[in-house]
C-alpha cells in the first residue's frame, strides 16, 4: 500500500517553495499558482500523486480525489468513513499486490520453461537451472564451508540488483547461510568454476523478498558466480547475496 506523506513543518514549506518554483521553468500544464497556499496545495498533489502511482495504482478519477479532499477540507459529509475508506484501500492494494505476485510467478514459470530448451542449460530434481561457463579444477564445497566468490545478480528483465563486482570486492559467507539456491548451486561447483545459475522463486525469496528492493515476490533470478575459494573461519558473516 502506498505511503502517506506527513507534513511536519508546513510553514517552512510555505516560505522555502514559492521561492523554489519562482527559480525553476514551470514546465506544468497547471498555471494558478498565485500564492502560497496554491504553491503548497500543488506540491502536496504532487507527491500524493507519485505515491499512489508508486503504490501500483495506475489509473484514478481526479475529480473524485479533489472532490473527496474538498468534503473533508470544507466539512462536508463523505460519502465514506475514514475508516470506511482504509478498508476499501487495504483490500484493493491486498488483491493489486496478490495479482502482481502470480503474474511474477507465471512469468518466472514460462521463462524456466522456456530457458530449459536453451543450450547448455541443465537442471537439477529441485528445479535449479544452470550453465557452466567455466570448470573449476579446485574442491567443491560442503554446506557448512565459508566461501569467497564474484557474483552479479540480476532479474530475467537484465536489471542489476546486487553484484560483488560491481562493489570491487568480492563476498564471503557460508553455504547454509544463504538461499537454498545459493547452497545447492554453489556446491555443484570446484574452486575456479564460474556458473551461470537461473534459480526459481521457491529456491531463492518465494513470496518474502526484503523490502525496499527491486526483488518482488515469486520472482526468479539469475545469478553469476565464480567459486574463487573455499575458507577456513568460525565467524558468521552478516547478511547474504542478493538482499
Amino acid at each position: 500500500m502506498f505511503k502517506v506523506m506527513k507534513i511536519r513543518n508546513l510553514a517552512f514549506m510555505a516560505l522555502v517553495l514559492p521561492l523554489f518554483l519562482f527559480s525553476c521553468n514551470q514546465t506544468g500544464s497547471y498555471s494558478g499558482m498565485n500564492d502560497d497556499i496554491d504553491t503548497i496545495s500543488y506540491a502536496l498533489g504532487v507527491s500524493i500523486g507519485n505515491n499512489i502511482k508508486e503504490g501500483g495504482l495506475d489509473t484514478l478519477n481526479a475529480d473524485a480525489l479533489a472532490a473527496a479532499i474538498s468534503e473533508i477540507y470544507e466539512d462536508k459529509e463523505t460519502s465514506f468513513t475514514v475508516e470506511e475508506a482504509n478498508t476499501i484501500l487495504s483490500e484493493y492494494f491486498a488483491s493489486l499486490q496478490t495479482r502482481k505476485n502470480d503474474e511474477n510467478m507465471q512469468e518466472g514459470e514460462e521463462f524456466l520453461e522456456q530457458n530449459l530448451t536453451e543450450e547448455d542449460v541443465q537442471e537439477t530434481e529441485t528445479g535449479l537451472q544452470y550453465i557452466v561457463l567455466e570448470e573449476g579444477e579446485g574442491p567443491q564445497p560442503e554446506p557448512t564451508d565459508k566461501v569467497r566468490v564474484h557474483y552479479t545478480g540480476t532479474l530475467i528483465d537484465g536489471t542489476v540488483f546486487d553484484s560483488s563486482r560491481e562493489r570491487g570486492e568480492p563476498a564471503e559467507f557460508f553455504l547454509n547461510r544463504v538461499i537454498p539456491g545459493w547452497t545447492e548451486g554453489l556446491q555443484l561447483m570446484k574452486v575456479g568454476g564460474h556458473y551461470k545459475f537461473f534459480v526459481p522463486s521457491q529456491l531463492a525469496y518465494g513470496a518474502n523478498p526484503r523490502p525496499g528492493g527491486v526483488i518482488e515476490p515469486n520472482m526468479v533470478l539469475i545469478f553469476d558466480v565464480e567459486l574463487l575459494e573455499i575458507l577456513e573461519s568460525d565467524e558468521l558473516p552478516e547478511g547474504q547475496p542478493g538482499q
